[in-house]
């Protein structure tokens, strides 16, 4: 269950509690929505909101990880042309005491390099022995710094887990949301639109293509029209007018084609697919004056020969 919170998230954690139970929360995320400060705000300008994620059971829980990127990779050099390819360097030290692993190393210029006091080397003096051999120590250009450990590009993983900092570089903030929706309403914005790359995070990390993605509050509609691009399968639920104003416009240009905002182009999504509209029935009964149960003045007979033959296990 994820949910996003526009007032301080620990109202809504409580409340999630309740709901998921308390061992099932997961993580709380903040999303940067503005990437400046609001001039006119009167005490502290609302940078960020939250993102709250829960599992129905923890312990069976498999959130996806994100793929590096290029940011993460451009880390990585080649200094000394290591036929290896790129690399980047790690501490060699611990914040322990054990003898074992306190002992000189002298680097290329031949200065001699001990752990500080109350720390310790990574490894005992024959392992680094081993990793100067396999040439993954390294002492700096010029050979005369604190030795550390190279790590290789190629022999890292090609996902890392999803942090709990989400910069609006990354999933964007609430002026590209409303450009969307601008784009997509014209002068008929809805009042707290979501950035598509938000949605296509969450989306991301909590779930595989053919799921299914339920959105309890559709306003604009951007769960589904996201969830639609993505290849999952989607429930929305709205009880507003937004069904006709903007969820089903919406959504008609998203299986048309014809929205290229959004996430469109980085998904590759060319149009397809469909859904259905249901409207929610009125109760079939309802209290009269004298408080008696009679059947729900809205029925016509078609509706409640319909309602009668549901109930009767027809379909």
């Amino acid at each position: 269950g994820v949910a996003a919170a526009s007032v301080q998230d620990i109202y809504l954690r409580v409340l999630l509690d309740e709901v998921f139970g308390r061992v099932n929360f997961i993580a709380t995320v903040i999303w940067q929505k503005k990437y400046g400060a609001k001039s006119d705000s009167k005490h502290l300008s609302e940078s960020h909101d939250y993102v709250v994620c829960y599992a129905k059971e923890k312990d069976h829980v498999a959130l996806n990880r994100m793929q590096r990127t290029p940011e993460q990779d451009a880390r990585y050099k080649n200094p000394d042309n290591d036929p290896r390819g790129s690399w980047t360097s790690g501490d060699l030290l611990r914040n322990e005491v054990r003898d074992y692993a306190i002992y000189p190393i002298f680097g290329p210029s031949g200065r001699k390099h001990l752990p500080p006091q109350g720390t310790i080397w990574r490894f005992t003096k024959e392992k680094y022995a081993e990793l100067v051999a396999d040439n993954r120590i390294w002492f700096g250009e010029n050979g005369n710094n604190v030795p550390r450990l190279k790590r290789f590009l190629n022999e890292v993983a090609e996902t890392v887990p999803a942090t709990t900092w989400w910069e609006h570089k990354e999933v964007g903030h609430n002026d590209e949301a409303k450009k969307e929706s601008k784009a997509l309403y014209g002068d008929d914005l809805f009042g707290t639109p979501k950035p598509e790359r938000l949605i296509q995070r969450i989306i991301t990390i909590a779930s595989n293509p053919g799921d299914w993605v339920l959105d309890s509050f559709a306003g604009s509609g951007t769960a589904g029209a996201v969830a639609h691009k993505m290849g999952r399968r989607w429930v929305m639920v709205e009880l507003g007018e937004h069904c006709h104003t903007h969820i089903l416009p919406r959504l008609k240009k998203v299986i048309d084609g014809k929205d290229p905002g959004g996430i469109t182009e980085t998904v590759g999504w060319k149009g397809g697919g469909g859904f259905r509209y249901y409207r929610l029935a009125p109760s079939l009964l309802e209290k009269d004056q004298f408080g008696n149960w009679v059947i729900n003045r809205k029925f016509n007979p078609a509706m409640l020969a319909e309602a009668m033959c549901k109930l009767e296990g027809f379909t």
